[in-house]
């Protein structure tokens, strides 16, 4: 695995890194380039010549002070990223961490490649300017006032040519870190399982589970959408649903159910809608005679009474569900009766995160 990780002035890339290497066993990976190298550390050669247009960027990145270094004497400086992305390769199943992931082109290189993962840090300008003039101090260095700060990092995120805007929008995990503290930091960090190996090639639960939300988006009912997947033995999809009006008549969302369109709460009028559910559209499209022993329902909500006793005459065997719905406990005890087992999986959470409110993922 290896983790590239970019973000704005004072976010917490180095600290971010830095707990990837004492908590889980990652290394430091380094480019050599524009005098930002560091000659106590190893230096591994490229043996493949010069790197290739679209590796370039490092040195642009470096002469404006973006690639900052703390290197340990067990971290690996490459003369090229091309000679970094071969070594890391062939060694794909242990860890590695790089903060000098700073331009598009190098991003798109190495993310073609099955063991990259990207993740960015940014905080609020108030809470990073502070923690700047905090370093500084530290250093015995000069502070920035906070517009000279600001324009800092405009100048970072969003210049033409080594803005870094574009790669933080890219990331897989964008870390919203507002900690006051590092061991704050380390202990929101530690719930979130970054090295977690389902955000590399997805289990057959997260690949289930995301089909289910993807055939969530086909639905046209006004009231809730919901996608399921029917997943036989070997793994083999069966069939897919969303709910929705039925063939023939017009789509919900176009006024084809009057209940989902009345504005009423959920549950009111039930007897009344026109719209079938994503589990009774999977198992219409499957057919009984398709549906063997072992087979499995991925839903993305946790399916309805009226549902719930569909999937039990049809012989489904587990029921695998990411968010609950209002009658959880009654859908569960008609399955523990019927003996179907029923079982919540939420995938790790991606995309934006605050690490403040953790309890949110």
């Amino acid at each position: 695995m290896l983790i590239g990780i970019c973000g704005s002035i004072c976010s917490g890339k180095k600290t971010v890194a830095q707990y990837l290497v004492e908590h889980h066993g990652f290394k430091r990976l380094y480019i050599q380039s524009g005098g930002v190298g560091d000659s106590s550390l190893s230096v591994v050669k490229a043996n493949s010549g010069s790197q290739p247009a679209e590796l370039n960027g490092i040195n642009d990145a470096a002469s404006k002070g973006f690639i900052s270094r703390s290197p340990s004497s067990t971290a690996l400086t490459f003369d090229t990223t091309a000679a970094m992305l071969d070594y890391v390769t062939t060694r794909w199943q242990n860890r590695f961490v790089t903060t000098d992931i700073c331009t598009e082109s190098i991003l798109e290189v190495f993310a073609r490649r099955p063991f990259f993962l990207m993740l960015s840090t940014d905080a609020p300008s108030t809470v990073r300017w502070q923690r700047f003039q905090d370093r500084a101090k530290q250093r015995g260095e000069p502070g920035l006032d906070l517009g000279e700060f600001v324009q800092k990092n405009d100048e970072m995120l969003y210049d033409q040519s080594t803005g870094l805007q574009s790669l933080i929008s890219k990331a897989a995990i964008r870390l919203l870190n507002t900690s006051s503290s590092l061991a704050h930091l380390y202990a929101t960090l530690g719930k979130l399982d970054i090295p977690n190996p389902d955000r590399l090639r997805p289990g057959w639960d997260t690949y289930f589970m995301a089909l289910a939300s993807l055939a969530a988006n086909r639905s046209n009912c006004m009231k809730r959408r919901v996608g399921c997947v029917l997943v036989g033995n070997g793994r083999r999809v069966i069939s897919t649903g969303y709910n929705g009006t039925p063939r023939g008549l017009r789509n919900c969302a176009d006024g084809g159910c009057p209940r989902c369109n009345d504005g009423n709460s959920s549950g009111v009028g039930l007897a009344t809608c026109l719209c079938l559910h994503a589990e009774e559209n999977a198992l219409l499209e499957a057919g009984r005679e398709r549906i063997r022993e072992g087979s499995v329902l991925y839903c993305d909500t946790c399916p309805c009474l009226t549902c719930s006793i569909k999937i039990c005459q049809v012989g489904i065997s587990e029921v695998v569900y990411a968010y609950g719905y209002s009658m959880d406990n009654e859908t569960a005890a008609v399955f523990r009766e019927a003996g179907v087992k029923l079982r919540q999986f939420t995938p790790a959470p991606n995309g934006l995160i605050y690490l403040e409110k953790m309890e949110l993922y």
